[in-house]
């Protein structure tokens, strides 16, 4: 993905708070190491970025605990993670390797969550936007393993306008286990 102006960036930020747009990100190939990460990351902080960003370090957290707590660090910029947060992610991570993919389009519950490469990210604007304070931004993601989308909020840095990840403790809520996976399936 290209850099974008900052008169684009802002028009498009104006309309997800309007509820207007529904923002998309295509991942070619899931980063598999922190130098892959931190090019991606380099790439461009806009907030769809973050949030698509934010799925492949917790997929990176799943195979390798430094590296995705390193890719975290970046994502949440002046304030790294702290070791609850590290023990967040383990306990919310614990046995579900499919969670960071179920959030892209085409990971189903019936195809064990996951999606065919490229991995595209639909981020949907918030229905209330009226509600957040100045630079912050709520936007929704939607997984087939829920029955409504889930909030983060993303924090935009002021001197320098990029975004970071703020909250997104709802991404890592329960969501339906994989058919295989279900008994009761």
């Amino acid at each position: 993905m290209h850099p974008v102006s900052p008169a684009y960036l802002a028009g498009t930020i104006d309309m997800l708070r309007k509820g207007v747009v529904i923002l998309q990100v295509v991942i070619q190939k899931m980063p598999e190491s922190l130098p892959e990460f931190e090019a991606r990351i380099a790439e461009g902080r806009q907030p769809e970025r973050i949030c698509a960003l934010f799925l492949c370090a917790l997929a990176l957290f799943d195979r390798d605990k430094d590296a995705g707590t390193a890719a975290m660090d970046l994502l949440r910029g002046p304030r790294p993670m702290t070791p609850y947060d590290c023990q967040f992610l383990r306990d919310r991570l614990r046995g579900k390797p499919y969670l960071p993919l179920a959030y892209f389009e085409g990971a189903t519950p019936e195809n064990g969550y996951q999606p065919q490469s490229p991995y595209t990210l639909n981020v949907l604007a918030d229905p209330r936007p009226q509600d957040m304070e100045p630079g912050h931004l709520r936007v929704f993601l939607k997984t087939a393993g829920a029955d409504s989308p889930r909030p983060m909020k993303l924090r935009q840095k002021g001197s320098t306008g990029e975004w970071f990840l703020w909250e997104y403790s709802s991404i890592l809520s329960g969501i339906r286990i994989p058919a295989a996976e279900d008994p009761w399936a």
